[in-house]
């Protein structure tokens, strides 16, 4: 069943509030270490997150995402297809979460089959318990 459309974003002319650039992501290996070394664990039936709080400069570049798809979730296509579901949600509550913080999304088998509505609520529910530290 595929899923409705997103309603067009706001691109960098007119405000930008709702895009991901590539510098809302993290990408390279020491940061993942780093977040899994000295961050926290918050588990839900969807995915495991991680999150870590960073300092001083890195701010600015406001809240990120870091995604680890297995291959036991499944084949290219689907671990592609989980990923860009998680990266939706993430830009589409990015402004809930303060921009101090770099999370990493572990997702499980079941995120297949959520609605994308609940994979929202699973995300908030992490934004809570970051944004409570």
């Amino acid at each position: 069943m595929k899923e409705p459309s997103a309603p067009p974003t706001p691109s960098k002319s007119t405000g930008g509030a709702l895009d991901f650039p590539k510098s809302s992501r993290i990408l390279r290996s020491a940061d993942f270490r780093q977040i899994y070394d000295h961050g926290f664990r918050v588990s839900g039936p969807l995915f495991a997150a991680f999150c870590r709080a960073r300092e001083g400069a890195a701010i600015d570049l406001g809240a990120r995402l870091g995604l680890t798809v297995p291959r036991a979730v499944g084949k290219a296509v689907v671990r592609n297809r989980i990923k860009r579901r998680l990266r939706e949600v993430f830009r589409l509550q990015r402004a809930k979460i303060a921009p101090k913080w770099d999370i990493v999304l572990n997702p499980r088998r079941a995120v297949l089959e959520a609605e994308f509505a609940q994979i929202e609520r699973e995300m908030g529910k992490v934004i809570e318990k970051c944004n409570s530290r």
